[in-house]
């Protein structure tokens, strides 16, 4: 199936993609750990359904070295020996953060705390807005049909037109 519509061929939807690039581009120069940064976007886009934003993430991630035993193991996480303390605490809070509304209360107090045990401050405002701009992202990418797979690692910028 084809994408519905090209975000970035019409002006108002180039000026929105740019400024979700932006919002991005402010969250990556922060201190949270880039490979945090790609598990909770991969994590994210998994739940969500977006083969594209899938597709990007996960080869980003392995072309920054990340291993194919995280990669494949990241959606089972809680059953997993190959993440550390912080990182199960981010994809708790991006899994809680992402299905707000699928028969849970939210992102549990007990959860917040462990992400503020092992993140400074900046580093939480950074993942809190992480997690809304992939889910935002997301949303864009399912709506509009855009498709995983043809993705080369490295051209988030290319794409983001």
């Amino acid at each position: 199936m084809e994408p519905r519509m090209n975000l970035f061929a019409n002006e108002t939807g180039a000026k929105i993609g740019k400024r979700i690039y932006a919002v991005s581009q402010v969250i990556h120069e922060s201190t949270l750990p880039k490979a945090t940064r790609e598990l909770v976007q991969l994590r994210a886009s998994q739940i969500n359904g977006c083969g594209f934003c899938v597709d990007i993430h996960g080869k980003d991630a392995a072309a920054a070295g990340e291993s194919a035993a995280r990669l494949n193991l990241v959606a089972t996480w809680r059953h997993s020996t190959v993440f550390t303390e912080p990182e199960q605490a981010a994809l708790a809070l991006t899994e809680e953060g992402t299905r707000i509304n699928d028969g849970h209360e939210g992102v549990r107090d007990e959860t917040w705390a462990r992400v503020r045990k092992h993140y400074d401050e900046d580093q939480t405002i950074a993942l809190v807005a992480l997690i809304a701009m992939i889910n935002a992202t997301n949303r864009l990418g399912v709506i509009l049909n855009n498709q995983g797979g043809a993705y080369e690692p490295g051209n988030l910028a290319t794409v983001a037109g």
